[in-house]
């Protein structure tokens, strides 16, 4: 699998794929978004701005120059057939996954981590996710289409089943979703309080990571398609990806719905370049 040519690379991540550990690859999708558009654009974003960080994490104490991490650039994906994006970004995942290799997905709306969690799934049947949003993303449909971003976590649900959903942060949603979720996720609203008392219960099970930025509070994080007052602040994020460091056998991960050109002070980018590079690092470890 090679790099196309004319893609730049996040900083630290220039391994060859058949070396690399970890694969990071964008997808430049958003054909979904009901409110402000623009997440397609994040990835090209973040990794001219990379240049802006250093390699090294103090957070971690890890550098990425001392691990391998291949970025695959965006995937090439078609306009105005969301059904045939998502067929393309399965194949490719399933690929990264059936060479034995983790991986970091950077959206794109939300709807894209459908098709990289059933990858996965596919092959470990006993995963478990970890979803950190403002949002539920558990309506059964969105004006009439089942395949929405605010959906994205019902349709993982249907395969995933009872029990392997863990959701933090959320403070949007129907309050029909909140009440399904009751019976059927596992959902802290409002905070990340939780989250380590629940990873200690999933750190000897495959887990897959999906953070929607949203969750940071709109004061913090204005860089994005539907801001939601009330979030999170980026030390506490920061402090949730420690967490993370405890669980023993996380597969892979995505970070989405960043919208680049809503924040043009740069923070937003800055924030999601840093987040990426920390998440590079769990997933590496």
């Amino acid at each position: 699998m090679n790099k196309p040519l004319n893609v730049s690379t996040f900083i630290g991540c220039e391994e060859t794929y058949e070396k690399a550990d970890v694969v990071l690859f964008g997808v430049p999708f958003d054909g979904t978004t009901s409110f402000r558009p623009g997440t397609r654009f994040a990835m090209q974003a973040i990794r001219t701005d990379s240049y802006g960080l250093e390699t090294y994490s103090p957070y971690l104490d890890r550098d990425l120059e001392e691990v391998s991490v291949f970025d695959g650039g965006d995937l090439e994906l078609p306009f105005g057939n969301t059904k045939k994006v998502l067929n393309q970004i399965l194949e490719y995942s399933r690929e990264v996954v059936k060479d034995g290799k983790k991986f970091l997905m950077v959206g794109g709306e939300h709807l894209v981590s459908l098709p990289t969690i059933q990858a996965v799934y596919e092959k470990y049947p006993n995963l478990h996710v970890i979803h950190i949003d403002a949002h539920t993303d558990l309506r059964d449909e969105y004006l009439g289409e089942e395949l929405s971003h605010a959906s994205v976590i019902r349709r993982c649900h249907d395969f995933l089943g009872d029990g392997r959903i863990f959701q933090f942060g959320i403070r949007s949603g129907m309050k029909s979703e909140f009440e399904w979720a009751k019976k059927h996720t596992y959902l802290e609203r409002f905070s990340l309080d939780t989250l380590k008392e629940q990873i200690e219960k999933l750190k000897n099970v495959p887990v897959y990571v999906t953070i929607d930025l949203d969750v940071l509070d709109p004061g913090v994080f204005p860089g994005t398609g539907t801001p939601e007052p009330g979030g999170i602040t980026y030390r506490e994020l920061l402090d949730a990806i420690m967490h993370l460091q405890q669980l023993q056998h996380m597969v892979a991960a995505d970070i989405v719905e960043l919208s680049p050109h809503y924040d043009p002070s740069g923070a937003s980018t800055a924030i999601a370049c840093k987040t990426v590079r920390e998440m590079l690092l769990t997933l590496a470890k």
